[in-house]
This record gives C-alpha cells, sequence and structure tokens, in this order.
C-alpha cells in the first residue's frame, strides 16, 4: 500500500473506522438490550431501514479497509519473501472484496 503521506492516511482511516464501528456496535449493543429477546422480524424491520442499511454497508467497508490496513502493516514487518507477502497479500484482498460483496448481497438481495 503506497500511502505517500508518510503514513497519515492509513492512520486516519484505522482511527475513523475504529470510532465509526465502536458507535456502530454500541448501536447494535443498545438495540439488543432494549429489545431483549428479539425476533426475526424486529431484526428484520431494523435492517430493511435505509439508514441501517447504509450504516451496515459503511461498517462492512469500515472493516475492510481496517483489516486490510493492519494486516498489510504485518505483512510487511514480519513477511519478507516478496512472492509470499504479495501472494498472502492477494488472498486478504480477495477476501475481503468478497467478504464486502456478500454483504451486499445479503443486505439488498442482490
Amino acid at each position: 500500500m503506497s500511502t505517500g503521506g508518510g503514513g497519515l492516511r492509513p492512520w486516519l482511516i484505522q482511527r475513523f473506522s475504529a470510532i465509526f464501528l465502536t458507535g456502530y456496535i454500541f448501536f447494535l449493543t443498545y438495540f439488543l438490550i432494549k429489545n431483549q429477546g428479539v425476533q426475526y422480524e424486529q431484526w428484520q424491520e431494523l435492517f430493511s431501514l435505509p439508514l441501517m442499511q447504509i450504516s451496515t454497508l459503511f461498517a462492512l467497508v469500515c472493516i475492510a479497509l481496517h483489516a486490510w490496513i493492519g494486516l498489510w502493516t504485518v505483512l510487511t514487518d514480519y513477511v519478507k519473501p516478496l512472492s509470499v507477502r504479495y501472494s498472502l497479500q492477494f488472498i486478504i484482498i480477495f477476501a475481503l472484496f468478497w467478504y464486502v460483496i456478500w454483504g451486499v448481497w445479503i443486505l439488498w438481495g442482490i
């Protein structure tokens, strides 16, 4: 990952995604505590709201970006053979991309 900004951009993405995901998790926790014994219909109703769908999609993208930056850093620091590192990076990028596409498919039934 070429940052071009001395690492500021990945650092900001890590922090912003962590803040958003913390808020998202707090909201879901609050929802589950408030609606103890939540049924499928309530859960479906919550995730049918456009704001919740967009927030969930944004959370998926934040998770993917957060994971990619963290794993890229670990691979860059600890995996020295370029062929192994690039192979692992390709697998990780493919998996993260697939997870986001799968999330879109689940959210909107595409």
